[in-house]
């Protein structure tokens, strides 16, 4: 729905207010947003004009330019973090069926896979736990994840590891059990993933613009609804990127949304929205 007229709001926020949020968002970290979002991007740093006690959009871009540490605040506020456990849960299947296996035939025992837009941590806790639960013992495999995202604040969430109890609730009862702990007294009603998990994930910050702390090869990368919002250039650099980092039929994960199929020259389609890189 959208927002009263301007006249209405407890802000001005122009055209040329959200051109300039857009283009600081596109510079920064190459994400696009679409006129229709203009009453999305009002909604989401009104509060932070509220937080610092400003009184217009003017002041805010002012501010937002002359104290660059404010930037987090505003990457943290117009980012989306839609995530659940086991989302789009073939994916974790195709894991346990065929890259584990394949990695086992090899004769080695080593696992390398990063979460690229990690969001509050679901991701590559199921990750975590796909592979526990397929046999993969940490004390007999060399086995790290690399969990990363733009936005700090989910960041610090996904690292503590602790969940509204209705985050989980799905679940069956028997990953219930085994990978989480429940909460008592001040954390009653949540519940904490426990450390075998945490202990194979290591959590950073990373913009996808920049430069990637990332060490190959890599058997597999998820990076699910983050592309959506690229531009197709940017979208092209970054799966050239990736796949500079994955092993020979290193695999890619993508969104239900997405499809590369203008970029089939570095990846072949082996399964629903699951990309091999081509030798």
């Amino acid at each position: 729905m959208s927002l009263s007229p301007e006249r209405d709001r407890e802000f001005d926020f122009t055209t040329k207010h959200f051109a300039t949020v857009r283009d600081e968002l596109y510079d920064y970290a190459g994400i696009v947003l679409a006129d229709h979002k203009q009453d999305m991007a009002y909604n989401r740093l009104v509060r932070l004009l509220r937080d610092l006690k400003l009184n217009s959009f003017d002041d805010y871009l002012a501010f937002l330019d002359q104290n660059p540490a404010e930037f987090t605040q505003f990457i943290n506020a117009l980012t989306t973090n839609l995530t659940a456990f086991y989302r789009e849960k073939h994916h974790f299947d195709f894991i346990r069926d065929h890259i584990i296996p394949e990695i086992v035939n090899s004769g080695e025992r080593r696992i390398r896979g990063w979460s690229a837009g990690c969001s509050l941590g679901e991701e590559p806790y199921s990750l975590a736990m796909t592979l526990l639960d397929a046999g993969v013992d940490p004390l007999r495999w060399d086995l790290r994840l690399l969990a990363t995202d733009i936005d700090s604040k989910v960041l610090q969430s996904a690292q503590s590891g602790v969940y509204a109890y209705e985050r989980v609730k799905t679940l069956p009862k028997s990953l219930l059990s085994r990978w989480f702990l429940k909460g008592k007294g001040k954390r009653d009603g949540h519940v904490k993933v426990r450390s075998e998990l945490q202990d194979m994930i290591t959590f950073k910050y990373l913009n996808l613009m920049q430069d990637w702390p990332v060490q190959g090869p890599l058997d597999f990368i998820f990076c699910r609804n983050v592309m959506i919002y690229f531009d197709q250039d940017t979208q092209a650099r970054l799966l050239q990127r990736m796949a500079a980092l994955l092993k020979p039929n290193g695999y890619l994960f993508v969104g239900h949304s997405e499809a590369l199929a203008r970029h089939a020259s570095s990846f072949q389609l082996v399964g629903k929205t699951i990309y091999r890189k081509c030798e």
